[in-house]
């Protein structure tokens, strides 16, 4: 019988880092959700779509194949045949998927694919709404959370470990905005289910808090 975790989360709080280690300890199947929307973003963006039309990106989401992969222990995301991964985490793909994400065929089509994958086996699963919509039954819900300058910092740090230009008040700021249109949206806006646990990481470590969370799943 599959089991499920749940991690949902603001931009930034090391929802895929955690899940990531979690799934590995327990020899789960991560699943990157956010990705999925990061997929169709970039799907969008390469169409030149208006995505302030909803019409105009209904339009163009049934010539967008989402695909999820496990290779070499690593997940690969394919946009119609081809490896986005690395293409998906820009900035902009970020901002368009948090923009576009609030549309309900957008949501329809991805939440559809995710529970399919849950449903084949065990899971853990990050996202904005996988505890309150996509796995409202999971056997393990976590909320995780940070301050908006620890979570700017981390992704400061990150940018300029790549050797990429960065800048701090940019980035929090971005953070900031994609919060509120997170937790403002009108389809399956972000927020902590009422059986979720809240955990804030701003002063933990990674190790910290994934042995949290896989001390809270054996004890489910």
């Amino acid at each position: 019988m599959s089991r499920q975790i749940a991690i949902d989360g603001p931009a930034g709080a090391g929802k895929s880092t955690i899940a990531k280690a979690v799934a590995a300890k327990l020899g789960y199947i991560y699943v990157d959700t956010g990705a999925m929307y990061r997929a169709i973003g970039l799907h969008l963006m390469r169409e030149g779509v208006n995505t302030d039309d909803e019409a105009e990106v209904n339009a163009h989401l049934d010539s967008a194949d989402v695909r999820l992969a496990m290779e070499d222990g690593m997940q690969k995301v394919y946009l119609n045949g081809e490896d986005v991964t690395t293409a998906i985490r820009t900035e902009e793909a970020g901002m368009m998927a948090s923009k576009t994400s609030a549309y309900s065929k957008v949501r329809e089509k991805l939440v559809s694919l995710q529970q399919k994958i849950a449903a084949d086996c065990s899971v853990v699963m990050d996202g904005r709404d996988i505890g309150t919509v996509v796995l409202p039954h999971a056997d393990l819900k976590i909320f995780l959370t940070a301050s908006v300058e620890e979570r700017a910092r981390r992704r400061f740090n990150e940018l300029k470990k790549k050797g990429q230009q960065a800048d701090f008040q940019a980035i929090m700021e971005d953070i900031a905005k994609r919060d509120y249109q997170d937790t403002h949206r009108e389809i399956s806006p972000l927020r902590q289910a009422d059986d979720a646990i809240l955990l804030d990481t701003s002063d933990m470590g990674i190790e910290e808090v994934t042995a949290k969370v896989i001390a809270l799943a054996e004890n489910k």
